[in-house]
């Protein structure tokens, strides 16, 4: 029987981390429920066992029902039947063994019928899931939507839709507006208060709305008559049972085809106000979308591993010239590059992971009582990298997606053109990853404070400071004089923008990506210490990280500030 965690020893790896053990710590509260649930964990040991068995079964259900269905959902998709989103009869099979399996509601409190797991466990889940079928993830990952509620909503919203959700109920954000994409400060779906039936009504049209017909929708909404910018927005939680929305059509998409993407009208649709009037987007939807992000994160890598998977399988089956292709040295190399981008890719999810599940945590705990000193230090310092570290994963992972689809077309030949293979699909689906919840340029504009605020040099100089085995010493080695190649440019860019503001906007994405490829090496060298099998894939990616940040120096060193205006669009041609 396929099983999508059981035979990857990545993500048992993963699973096994270090800060595990804090994290578990932190999430159960030092084990105060063990008496009060029965499904409750008694002890680390016991909480890690939880982790595995249910792993396990998400693994079982995507080898077993998600993955075989893929192929049938992509060419189905979901219709419109009476204003309302009708799923492909594929999707309906996964949500029911989803459900029938209890993988709703993995991070959500007990006391929500959740299941209360650290969010490494729903990351990993997600890429599983991605793995059989990026376009389904979409679907089930949006539950994270829950963690929103949980976090700013009141508790009679929480119990209200937060066991509903653990039960399987669907999410939605929605967020998007056909004049506001990107630019969210520019919703305009209007939200009034009804003296008559005490809620709030929302009016308007929402587009590009990622399952856009869920049960449970988070809408952003302008509840300030009069203003046109972020101030006037605020977050909004609609129920589908209450009516007054219809999907005026689903978006014929290049990919990912199983998920739905809306175009809503809102006529007098009741919803509930999340947390405080006016921080809609300035509180609420940051979180949302740094979620998002990490989950984007998670279907990226998981897609990764299934065009790796296929690459693979065909060059060891394909056989050309007396031979199979993968004993070629064009295919070999091109396999052991996409495993390296594949594992540093993974290995940036889940350290990201654990950052952003340290800082949430201790927000949990600031809400139940006061902070300890060390603690709100601590949150304080796992918050600035989560806000620096989110943005990286989702820009090298996205991209990553995009280059192993491509390099398994590549290396299927003219059969990975045709349909008979599914890295035909995988190519589809890869190409939206760099693009919603913020495309890669944007994520660039999101890390660059990371680093120019040092928070990159920083986490560098403490991964440097660790104890690496003999294999990676000469890796080590390297990566110290890439770091002091990118601390040149990081000078460089920030002397040259006082002269000439605009320059760091220029060079932005090369010191991201420079700080990215640093990190990961890092990351797969450190990993070595702990399981050899690490090591091939640590040198390759200090190779290509050398040739990366080799050429990214070259650029940055050897421009002037004549550049900004060099590289700047004319619009009066």
């Amino acid at each position: 029987m396929a099983n999508f965690f059981s035979d990857n020893k990545d993500l048992q790896f993963h699973l096994q981390h270090p800060m595990m053990r804090k994290i578990v710590e932190l999430k159960e509260r030092g084990f105060a429920e063990k008496d009060l649930y029965d499904h409750a964990p008694q002890n680390f040991e016991d909480a890690m066992d939880s982790y595995r068995r249910v792993l396990e079964i998400a693994g079982e259900v995507c080898g077993e029902v998600i993955a075989p269905n893929a192929e049938g959902v992509d060419h189905e998709g979901p219709r419109v039947v009476d204003d309302h989103v009708e799923y492909a009869s594929g999707t309906v099979e996964n949500m029911k063994a989803i459900v029938d399996a209890g993988l709703s509601g993995l991070t959500l409190p007990r006391k929500y019928d959740g299941l209360n797991f650290p969010l490494v466990c729903f990351v990993m889940a997600n890429e599983m899931v991605a793995r059989a079928d990026a376009g389904f993830e979409n679907i089930w990952g949006l539950q994270d939507c829950a963690e929103t509620l949980n976090e700013f909503a009141s508790e009679e919203i929480k119990q209200k839709f937060l066991p509903w959700v653990s039960a399987g109920a669907t999410c939605a954000m929605d967020l998007t507006e056909p004049d506001a994409g990107s630019d969210l400060g520019a919703v305009m779906l209007k939200a009034t208060w009804s003296e008559e039936r005490q809620t709030w009504l929302l009016n308007g049209v929402k587009r590009f709305i990622t399952n856009g017909d869920g049960e449970v929708s988070l809408v952003l909404a302008r509840t300030e008559e009069g203003t046109t910018d972020a101030r006037g927005l605020s977050m909004l939680v609609y129920d589908k049972r209450d009516g007054g929305v219809k999907v005026r059509r689903i978006e014929n998409k290049m990919g990912i085809k199983g998920s739905p993407t809306c175009e809503l009208v809102f006529t007098n649709a009741p919803a509930q106000l999340v947390g405080d009037r006016k921080m809609g987007l300035i509180k609420y939807v940051m979180s949302l979308m740094n979620a998002a992000r990490l989950g984007i994160g998670a279907q990226s890598v998981g897609l990764c591993e299934a065009a790796y998977r296929e690459a693979f399988k065909y060059a060891c089956e394909r056989e050309q010239f007396g031979k199979p292709i993968v004993r070629f040295a064009a295919v070999s190399e091109m396999l052991t590059v996409m495993k390296a981008k594949l594992e540093g890719a993974r290995a940036l999810l889940y350290e990201t992971t654990r950052f952003v599940e340290i800082y949430k945590q201790y927000t949990h705990i600031s809400h139940e009582r006061q902070l300890e000193g060390e603690e709100r230090q601590e949150m304080k310092f796992y918050n600035r990298l989560a806000d620096g570290f989110t943005p990286l994963v989702k820009l090298f992972s996205s991209e990553y997606a995009n280059q192993l689809a491509y390099d398994a077309i590549q290396i299927h030949g003219g059969s990975g053109f045709m349909k008979d293979y599914p890295c035909e699909r995988l190519y589809r689906d890869a190409r939206i990853m760099n693009i919603y919840e913020g495309t890669s340029q944007l994520q660039v504009v999101a890390a660059i404070n990371a680093v120019t605020k040092g928070t990159f040099m920083e986490q560098i100089g403490r991964y440097a400071a660790g104890d690496y085995c003999a294999e990676m010493q000469p890796v080590v080695e390297r990566l110290k004089a890439l770091t002091a190649k990118f601390a040149e440019m990081v000078d460089r860019v920030e002397t040259l923008d006082k002269q000439a503001p605009g320059f760091k906007d220029l060079h932005a994405r090369r010191l991201v990506e420079t700080a990215g490829h640093i990190i990961v090496t890092y990351l797969l060298a450190r990993q070595t210490g702990e399981c050899a099998d690490y090591g091939r894939s640590a040198r390759v990616f200090c190779n290509l990280a050398e040739g990366k940040i080799a050429e990214a120096h070259a650029c940055v060193m050897g421009s002037e500030a004549g550049d900004v205006a060099l590289y700047r669009v004319d619009t009066a041609e």
